[in-house]
């Protein structure tokens, strides 16, 4: 919208938002209304759906939006029927982002789950950099062109979503909570590239199973709102908190006053001209796209923590050097302003844009994760509407004061990531149930927990796991048969009736 809402054939149509500040972020900002209330939905029905449903319909959701937008006439009240497009579209794109990480998280290797999502923060660096140039060549087309081709380009991806969701496996974690044991097996043989009856299938399977045991909500169809406010060995309110946190950070952190701003802060902040503002838009959204794939190759590398920080030091500094530039007024000044804006975008795209959406998805327990995720993917859109809203009226009230308000939100989150934030990287989804249980056990922060815990194997998560009390049994096999064995040492089949004697699994 950045190119857009300020545009005169769109000014001209939607007479409201023509040089007030306040109606265009309005406009601007309800699609993340739509949004929020995306997320909501999964929150209360995205266990019930599964994660490939999920996804389709806020593919099929969005592309009802953008039609609705499109159509907008003056004979109508083209206004009112804009608005209720874009929230339409927000519903769908907050149920695809309160689900695509998940999903994502659910179906990779430990190795390469990290760079999987950090591959999704890149595509939407791109898609934004699509999207600042369709505005910018379709400023030179027809009225009508100019605003309603660059919307109309979204029923493209939405397409993509929907059918390309056909031929795609649902979550295997999904569907062994849902006790769909043999489709769930299916999909772990066929993303690992083995056969149902390997081993390392079936160890797989009965990692996922005890964890989804350990979250105390084992036999149910779907996990209470409940759940998430609860502590104990799993911690999923804290671990809930820690994904909802990262969301916020990103979001108050000043992200989007740049992305959906740019050419605006350059025509008041820096004095360009709207066509020269547009034009710089879109060669800061090259910048945001190259650096969105740096995150690629160091994600497993320097880990979450150092990213995390990383990014926050270059995200304050680039507002420092912005709102520095801005005080004297002068139009050499400004342009060392301008370099802050890159510097920032910079700085988000390599650290800050995938990790929120990362962090929650892997953090976050098998039986809360979806829930969990969603309340996570609602924070960020509240405070993305928030910003949104408030950053055209900042701009005109407090002008450079608006860089320095966000220079002091970056240099409260270092304190908050250093002390509370554990590493991640190169854990398994159960090995990260590990970590809160150690903490809670042994007394320790969960930092500190995550540093002290050496790397597991799949066999040493789970003794690891029966140790802290996650589990109350192990699996194994015995005589050929599925069999597991409890604290006591005594064997049974999975009716719970004894198996057999003696100490110890294979």
């Amino acid at each position: 919208m950045s190119g857009i809402i300020t545009a005169p054939a769109f000014n001209n149509l939607f007479t409201a938002t023509k040089n007030n500040s306040t109606m265009q972020g309005f406009v601007t900002a309800i699609y993340e209304i739509g949004c929020l209330f995306g997320a909501i939905f999964i929150l209360l029905f995205g266990d019930y759906l599964g994660r490939r449903r999920a996804m389709m319909m806020g593919g099929a959701t969005m592309i009802v939006g953008v039609i609705i937008q499109v159509t907008s006439e003056p004979s109508s009240t083209p206004l009112a029927q804009f608005i209720f497009g874009r929230i339409i579209t927000g519903v769908g794109n907050g149920i695809n982002t309160s689900t695509i990480p998940t999903y994502q998280a659910e179906c990779s290797r430990t190795t390469n789950r990290g760079l999987l999502i950090c591959i999704e923060g890149g595509v939407i660096a791109f898609g934004t950099l699509i999207a600042y140039w369709i505005d910018y060549g379709a400023s030179y087309g027809s009225p009508d062109l100019s605003w309603r081709f660059p919307i109309a380009v979204q029923i493209i991806f939405g397409l993509v979503v929907c059918i390309g969701m056909i031929w795609l496996p649902e979550s295997p974690r999904w569907l062994l909570t849902r006790e769909r044991y043999e489709e769930g097996e299916i999909v772990i043989a066929a993303l690992r590239g083995l056969e149902r009856d390997d081993k390392e299938t079936q160890l797989q399977k009965s990692i996922i199973l005890e964890s989804i045991r350990a979250s105390g909500y084992a036999n149910r169809r779907g996990t209470p709102i409940k759940a998430l406010f609860t502590n104990g060995k799993t911690q999923h309110f804290q671990r809930m908190m820690l994904g909802v946190s990262s969301q916020f950070m990103q979001q108050v952190g000043g992200c989007n006053a740049v992305i959906y701003y740019f050419p605006i802060l350059f025509e008041q902040s820096i004095k360009q001209t709207h066509n020269i503002s547009l034009l710089l838009g879109g060669v800061n959204m090259i910048v945001y796209a190259i650096f969105a794939t740096v995150s690629w190759f160091i994600i497993e590398r320097a880990g979450r923590r150092k990213l995390f920080l990383w990014g926050t030091v270059g995200q304050g500094l680039s507002m420092v050097l912005t709102f520095s530039c801005l005080i004297p007024g002068t139009p050499g000044a400004a342009k060392g302003a301008a370099v802050g804006l890159f510097t920032y975008i910079a700085s988000f795209g390599a650290t800050w844009l995938p990790l929120p959406w990362l962090y929650p998805a892997e953090i976050n327990p098998i039986k809360t994760r979806a829930k969990a995720n969603a309340m996570s993917t609602c924070s960020n859109w509240l405070f993305n509407f928030l910003i949104v809203m408030i950053t055209p009226i900042m701009i005109d009230r407090i002008g450079w004061g608006t860089y320095l308000f966000f220079a002091v939100v970056n240099a409260c989150f270092l304190p908050v990531i250093y002390f509370w934030y554990p590493e991640t990287a190169q854990r398994s989804l159960e090995e990260i149930d590990i970590i809160f249980a150690k903490g809670y056990c042994e007394k320790i922060g969960y930092v500190k927990a995550a540093q002290d815990l050496p790397f597991l194997s799949d066999e040493e998560v789970e003794t690891k796991a029966l140790e802290y009390g996650l589990i109350d049994e192990a699996s194994g096999t015995f005589g050929g048969e599925k069999v597991f064995v409890d604290q006591g040492g005594v064997r049974h089949d999975e009716k719970g009736l004894e198996a057999g004697l003696g100490a110890g699994i294979p």
